[in-house]
């Protein structure tokens, strides 16, 4: 039979804990070099301090994450749970709580694919609420006086559209730098959008270009953030965004009022050319002074065929002179007429008028007798309703019950009120009997 394990005979070292844990710690520092690890993000917890921690997870397994703030400022793309990435770090261990965690050094998502499929979650969740409407989009200005850029201030896109402005049209240039990739660049994208809205009318630009060179969809991210794209939408003044290449969307650009394949392009959509509009407005004056001409010339041989055929203009009046003439004598005459035949009218009129003020008076007459009849019949009614009330209150008085009472009759009352039958004041006490000038408190008694 085996000897049983004796602990304390044994030559087993005894440790602390905390002796123990960073003896772990460092075994597993020594034998676990960098490491690269795919997984899906769950819990993730961004602290004040900027510092992140999450977990890794696949199907099988969950792998503790920290991430430190400066690691976090180079993430171009907001994390997420539910995204799948890649973290590059080294394993080490957090002896407070007995685990291992892997401390990243990089993070990066795991493929187009997956941030595509966050970028369409995204988009479908933003048209939803109404942020991609066309009705919410402002018209870009014909003739703009101010023009607002938000873009990075160094590199090839700022210079190639302020050459392309100059070439087209004058106009005043507000430039608000950003940074256009990384943590800081949908925040201080954003920060542009609403600080171009927040100022004063004189100085707010008619337009804003959004601008950025191409790359790939992590380096274009921060222009699928919520925030920016909140922004673009809520923009008062017309917003025309330009990022990436002409292949490259991203989700300012559904906010925007227009869409832009290049930056250069952009500032083609924002400006006229000064040099077409000169051409355009000279090919203009030509054929309007061109028509003017034609017309002109038109309108003299027409007056010349109209006075070849066209008699003295004496001649023209003198049919319109004789039939004025005409008029004037048969006024002359028919005027005097006229006038004795509207006097003899209004003389027969005279009687009817006569025949209508003596009506008029008889029904004054007939009026002021109804009023007077009227006044007696009404103070007759009001005498005899004076008397009739004056009866009834005398009679209600002759019937109340002091007068009742005077007449030698009285009121028994028992406890339950009014006895007003031998049956129902039978044997009771302290009953008490009302005469007209005073009460008295009695028992009934039973007959024998």
């Amino acid at each position: 039979m085996n000897k049983a394990y004796n602990l304390e005979e044994s030559e087993v070292k005894e440790f602390k804990v905390s002796e123990l844990s960073q003896l772990v710690k460092r075994t597993i520092d020594d034998n676990f070099g960098f490491v690269r690890v795919r997984g899906e993000i769950s819990g993730l917890k961004v602290a004040s301090s900027g510092h992140a921690y999450f977990n890794l997870k696949d199907s099988d397994a969950i792998l503790a994450c920290t991430c430190w703030r400066p690691v976090m400022s180079r993430v171009n793309f907001k994390m997420e749970d539910g995204i799948e990435v890649i973290v590059s770090g080294r394993l080490s261990t957090y002896p407070a709580n007995s685990r291992y965690q892997l401390n990243a050094e990089r993070i990066e998502a795991a493929g187009a694919g997956a941030l595509m499929e966050l970028l369409l979650k995204r988009k479908a969740q933003l048209a939803k609420e109404g942020l991609f409407d066309e009705s919410r989009k402002k018209p870009i200005p014909a003739f703009p006086k101010k023009i607002g850029i938000i873009t990075s201030p160094t590199g090839a896109v700022i210079m190639d559209m302020l050459h392309r402005i100059k070439d087209r049209w004058p106009v005043h240039i507000l430039l608000w730098p950003v940074a256009v990739q990384g943590e800081s660049c949908a925040f201080e994208v954003s920060s542009a959008i609403n600080g171009f809205n927040r100022m004063d009318e004189d100085l707010k630009p008619d337009v804003l270009i959004v601008a950025r060179g191409g790359g790939s969809i992590e380096d274009l991210w921060g222009f699928n953030e919520e925030i920016v794209v909140r922004a673009a939408a809520s923009s008062g003044i017309p917003i025309i965004s330009a990022i990436g290449h002409e292949t490259d969307f991203t989700l300012i650009d559904f906010a925007s009022s227009l869409r832009a394949p290049t930056p250069t392009a952009a500032a083609e959509f924002a400006l006229p050319v000064l040099s077409d509009l000169k051409n355009k407005l000279r090919d203009m004056y030509i054929r309007c002074e061109t028509t003017y001409t034609n017309n002109l010339s038109m309108l003299e041989s027409k007056i010349a065929l109209l006075a070849a055929g066209l008699k003295l203009p004496e001649k023209l009046l003198y049919p319109k002179q004789q039939q004025l003439d005409e008029l004037s004598f048969r006024l002359g005459s028919s005027l005097p007429n006229h006038l004795n035949l509207k006097l003899s009218s209004l003389a027969s009129v005279k009687l009817p008028i006569n025949a209508i003020h003596s009506l008029i008076s008889a029904k004054n007459i007939e009026c002021t007798n109804l009023s007077q009849r009227s006044l007696i019949y009404i103070t007759k009614k009001y005498q005899d309703s004076e008397s009739k009330l004056n009866l009834n209150a005398k009679l209600l008085d002759s019937l109340g019950i002091p007068q009742i009472l005077k007449r030698g009759f009285a009121i028994v009352r028992g406890k339950d009120g009014l006895i007003t039958s031998k049956h129902t004041g039978i044997t009771q006490d302290n009953v008490m009997i009302e005469w007209h000038d005073g009460k008295l408190k009695a028992n009934i008694v039973k007959d024998a």
